[in-house]
């Protein structure tokens, strides 16, 4: 299908049928991109497209494909291509966790987190370069994690710390064509992902790396949205190469005790 949309920038966000891909998509699209979501869970592709359609008014549109598959990243970029002729904002956000124990990792599942959070987003802005060379401007959010400073997972640190060397390679590689590389790195958020359903661990998380009491709580889907959203944006324009943690200050030393605080030695 071919959309005469070509003065419409576009934004393609990976795993965009999710909770941070949903949110992204939404407040992309309030500054005026149309948002390409690409999911490999065509089910909950579909309700989010429809979602999104509805609420913005937008054609947004929906990619059925599983970054596993070595070839979707080509086939991804030739319907953006095909459809839109350009590309203004690529959000690497699909992942995979993987085993929290070394003692329990097996390589095929090492193989899938890393083919997906490191080697996909490299393929992306790989089959990216043509619609960035042919007019000049862009960016590039990818979704790395606090882990990279902290270390969790072994798959998953290992890959999200990669993203991160990733987006710094990408800055260098890709200013020339004026094309903006950062990274967002959120602490725990309050979702299936890092939980599941288990509210002792989202209890313990709390308790554990919250450093904003005024908040006293987990990061949401919309906290991370806003970073990728300003890091799209014109006032962004100056700034590549960086990391933004969006995690209310768990990437920094321990909150120390509350008298402490109150009488001064803080």
């Amino acid at each position: 299908m071919s959309l005469d949309l070509t003065e419409r920038r576009i934004a393609l966000i990976t795993g965009g049928a999710g909770a941070i891909g949903m949110a992204s998509a939404r407040r992309l699209a309030r500054g005026g991109m149309l948002p390409v979501l690409v999911d490999r869970d065509g089910t909950a592709l579909d309700i989010a497209v429809a979602a999104l359609r509805a609420e913005t008014g937008q054609p947004a549109l929906g990619i059925l494909a599983d970054l596993l598959d070595r070839a979707a990243p080509h086939a991804i970029m030739a319907r953006v291509a095909q459809a839109f002729g350009r590309l203004d904002c690529l959000v690497n956000n699909a992942g995979l966790s993987g085993a929290r124990r070394i003692g329990e990792v097996a390589i095929a599942e090492w193989d899938a987190v890393l083919a997906v959070n490191l080697t996909a987003p490299m393929l992306l802005a790989q089959e990216a370069m043509p619609l960035w060379q042919a007019r000049h401007g862009g960016s590039i959010v990818n979704i790395a994690s606090r882990v990279w400073l902290s270390g969790a997972g072994p798959g998953y640190t290992a890959s999200k710390a990669g993203l991160i060397g990733l987006t710094r390679s990408l800055a260098v590689q890709l200013g020339p064509l004026e094309v903006t590389v950062n990274a967002v790195a959120p602490s725990y958020l309050g979702s299936g992902f890092n939980f599941d359903g288990d509210e002792a661990a989202r209890r313990r998380a709390e308790q554990e790396h919250i450093r904003l009491g005024v908040l006293d709580r987990l990061a949401t889907a919309e906290d991370v949205a806003g970073a990728v959203a300003f890091l799209a944006s014109a006032d962004a324009r100056f700034i590549t190469g960086e990391v933004l943690h969006v995690c209310g200050g768990a990437q920094l030393a321990a909150r120390p005790a509350s008298a402490e605080v109150t009488d001064g030695r803080a």
